[in-house]
């Protein structure tokens, strides 16, 4: 396992101070562990950005502070949500003879046949570990070798990991790691323009009837009023002639 080595100072900025920390090139961050008070320490930024960025999981560091090197491991870190800069560390000084729980990453290694000769799907299941163990005893990764995955359907699970004997799996045995599974078929989606279509046929044929029938209700009452009229005029008509004669 590669040995991480990093320089730190203590740190007396503390509060809104630690802008103009990091405007100097200072990262701030802080150390603590089992019997010891927390301590604001400094960093170089660019020498820690560069240790971050291969520490993977849990790794230990060698970090030196004012002379006195301390075994830690890198417990949270604050990044710039923008510029994805590093704004600050948490540091936890271990004891070397003491038991730790941390997670441990899970690396997928190699190919699975049933991916590649029959074009399953494969399916992550969780990506870390949680387990126990004295520092010395830490690995960088633990890894599941996807070749055993020959068909379809076919799954590995943590009790499958190998696992060195001083590590401590905390983690439920039959969590999946990973799974081939079949793709999934397409669905053939109807258009839905003859739907839209039928509406509006419908609607115009709606349309139509109404308007049908409300012309032929206008030209009945139209008729109607007509032969009312007439009725009307023929009845004055009658009436006159009968008066003009009686006058006679």
């Amino acid at each position: 396992m590669e040995v991480h080595k990093l320089s730190a100072q203590k740190r007396a900025v503390v509060g809104k101070g630690v802008r103009q920390l990091r405007r100097a090139g200072q990262l701030p961050a802080v150390i603590y562990g089992p019997g010891a008070e927390p301590q604001a320490i400094q960093l170089n930024t660019r020498e820690a950005t560069r240790v971050f960025r291969r520490v993977h999981g849990a790794e230990l560091i060698d970090l030196d502070l004012d002379g006195e090197t301390r075994k830690v491991l890198v417990h949270d870190l604050q990044r710039d949500a923008i510029r994805g800069d590093f704004l600050h560390a948490d540091f936890y000084a271990v004891d070397m003879n003491r038991t730790i729980r941390v997670r441990i990453p899970i690396r997928l290694v190699g190919s699975s046949p049933a991916v590649t000769r029959d074009s399953g799907v494969l399916v992550r299941g969780i990506t870390d570990l949680e387990v126990e163990c004295l520092p010395g005893n830490l690995v960088t990764a633990l890894e599941t070798d996807l070749g055993a995955l020959e068909a379809i359907g076919s799954a590995s699970f943590v009790r499958d990991l190998y696992v060195p004997k001083d590590i401590k799996v905390l983690t439920d045995a039959d969590e999946l790691v990973a799974r081939v599974t079949y793709q999934a078929k397409e669905e053939v989606l109807a258009a839905p323009v003859a739907a839209v279509t039928t509406e509006v046929e419908v609607i115009e044929k709606g349309k139509v009837e109404e308007e049908e029938g409300e012309e032929a209700k206008a030209g009945k009452e139209a008729k109607g009023g007509k032969e009312a009229k007439g009725g009307k005029e023929a009845k004055g008509a009658k009436e006159a002639k009968d008066a003009k004669e009686a006058k006679k």
